[in-house]
C-alpha cells in the first residue's frame, strides 16, 4: 500500500497489509499490479501502463527467487525459501495478466507468452491441480491468503480457480 501526499504526489508511506516486511514484495500483490497494469493498457492505450507492466512482468518472471515451476513463494523475499509455501493464486494471475500483456509487448512478448504457458502447465500438474471432489472442490490447491496474518495458509482460494480459468480461456483464444 502506498500513500501519496496530496499536493506533491511523492509517497509518504510504503507499507503491507498481507506481504512479508514493507520492503518486501508480495507475490499476489506483484500478480495483480501486472494484471491490473496490463488491464488499463488494454482500455486506456496509455503507454504510461503499458511500460509499468513491462516492469511488473520483468521483476516477477526474472526474479531468482522465482522456482523453476514458476509458481512463486506467496513473497518474493519470505525468510524460509525455499521452504516458504508457494501461492498458487498470484501464479495464475500472473498467468492470466502475461497471456494478456503477450500481445501487446511486441518482441517481448513470445517470452511472456512463454512464461505464462510454463505456469499454467504446472497449474495443470497434480501438485497444484486438485483431483475431482478433492480440495472442497476447488480447482487450484496451494494459495496463501495472508501469512503474515496467519491466515488462510495453504488453503484454496476461489480467486484462483478465477484466474486459473481465465487464463486458460485466454490460452485456448491464442492457441
Amino acid at each position: 500500500v502506498v500513500s501519496y501526499d496530496t499536493i506533491t504526489g511523492i509517497p509518504h508511506i510504503k507499507q503491507t497489509a498481507q506481504g512479508f516486511s514493507d520492503e518486501s514484495a508480495w507475490a499476489r500483490g506483484q500478480s495483480w499490479g501486472l494484471y491490473g497494469y496490463t488491464m488499463m493498457y488494454r482500455e486506456s492505450k496509455n503507454k504510461s501502463y503499458l511500460d509499468q507492466a513491462i516492469k511488473i512482468a520483468d521483476f516477477l518472471v526474472n526474479h531468482p527467487n522465482l522456482p523453476d515451476d514458476k509458481i512463486p513463494y506467496w513473497d518474493f523475499y519470505a525468510p524460509n525459501i525455499p521452504t516458504e509455501e508457494r501461492d498458487a493464486s498470484a501464479g495464475a494471475i500472473a498467468a492470466s495478466a502475461l497471456l494478456g500483456l503477450s500481445t501487446y509487448s511486441g518482441d517481448k512478448g513470445m517470452r511472456d507468452y512463454a512464461d505464462a504457458v510454463k505456469m499454467l502447465e504446472s497449474l495443470l500438474s497434480p501438485a497444484y491441480r486438485a483431483a475431482l471432489g478433492e480440495n472442497n472442490h476447488f480447482l487450484i490447491k496451494h494459495c496463501v491468503g495472508a501469512k503474515s496474518l496467519n491466515s488462510e495458509i495453504d488453503v484454496p482460494l476461489i480467486y484462483a480457480d478465477y484466474y486459473y480459468l481465465e487464463g486458460l480461456l485466454r490460452y485456448q483464444k491464442m492457441a
